[in-house]
């Protein structure tokens, strides 16, 4: 088994955890707030890791170049871009439309990757998303009255529009981050990852607390007061992303975040397990898609 698809996976559990954590804090804080505390608390741990990697297992940290700096910086922006939407869909009362098609983002990954770096995929690894992205979209309204003729009709709504942009937001930021990580050449893709996640998530931390001072500084004191709870958004956050841009190092940025789909299938076990909510035809059918086209991407891609 490749390696690229463990890390994937154990990304897609922690980000499960971050994104539930993070809609928590949404009902304590606004939606700079919620969307700061993934990457303020998740820089010590990212330094952490690179220091870990550095001192105890003696780890070159790789010379930084233009090229990195500027896929660096289209990566961070467009996923500070992307988190504010999508924490912005929780607000609205039919976020579950938004959400579904900011799931788009491995289908849209393909496409930036195409047209960034070159990167072609297989006619079987282009099946597999679409049938993957069928399945998250399925469970996502499965506990709504929308249907397949609305869910496409609904297509202008203003939750679809914001998950739209949010899961193109996503799309171009993997690639933006592929490219990064590639930029430096080495000395292997666990510094290389590492040492992008550190940069990537210094500017992030910036640029959100440059806006709340400029902006919404009474969100500065709503994240200290939950500092708890955003300590587990941020390294969640940032092992979620080390294992993101490990994985993406190694595959293509669409094919990781196809795999990554199987984040809903932890999310649909959750709420089965944990909440025994009970089971309806759609979210099965959901699943079976979504393990379809894994299975697919695994075994044909």
């Amino acid at each position: 088994m490749a390696i690229w698809i463990p890390i994937t996976i154990v990304a897609a559990f922690l980000q499960n955890i971050r994104s539930a954590m993070q809609k928590h804090l949404k009902t304590r804080m606004g939606t700079t707030g919620a969307t700061f505390v993934r990457f303020g608390f998740g820089m010590p741990f990212a330094l952490s890791l690179v220091a870990v990697l550095h001192l105890i297992f003696g780890y070159e940290i790789p010379e930084t170049n233009l090229t990195f700096f500027a896929w660096l910086t289209l990566g961070a922006l467009a996923q500070i871009t992307a988190t504010f939407l999508l924490i912005m869909l929780f607000s609205y009362r039919n976020f579950t439309v938004g959400t579904a098609y900011s799931r788009t983002e491995p289908a849209q990954a393909a496409l930036f990757g195409l047209l960034f770096l070159g990167e072609k995929a297989a006619t079987s690894t282009l099946a597999a998303i679409a049938i993957s992205v069928a399945g998250v979209m399925t469970i996502s309204v499965a506990r709504t009255a929308i249907g397949p003729k609305s869910l496409l009709t609904s297509l202008m709504s203003r939750s679809a529009v914001i998950g739209i942009v949010s899961g193109t937001a996503f799309g171009i930021a993997a690639v933006a981050y592929r490219a990064a990580s590639l930029s430096l050449g080495g000395p292997n893709f666990l510094m290389q990852a590492a040492i992008t996640l550190v940069f990537a998530i210094v500017l992030q931390t910036f640029v959100m607390f440059a806006w709340m001072l400029m902006r919404d500084r009474s969100e500065i004191a709503n994240v200290l007061r939950a500092w708890r709870p955003a300590l587990i958004v941020g390294l969640a956050g940032s092992a979620a992303s080390f294992g993101w841009f490990m994985a993406m190092t190694l595959q293509q940025a669409a094919v990781v975040k196809a795999l990554a789909q199987v984040e809903m299938i932890f999310a649909f076990a959750s709420s089965v397990v944990i909440f025994r909510e009970n089971i309806n035809r759609l979210e099965v059918t959901g699943c079976a898609l979504i393990v379809a086209g894994i299975l697919m991407l695994l075994l044909l891609a």
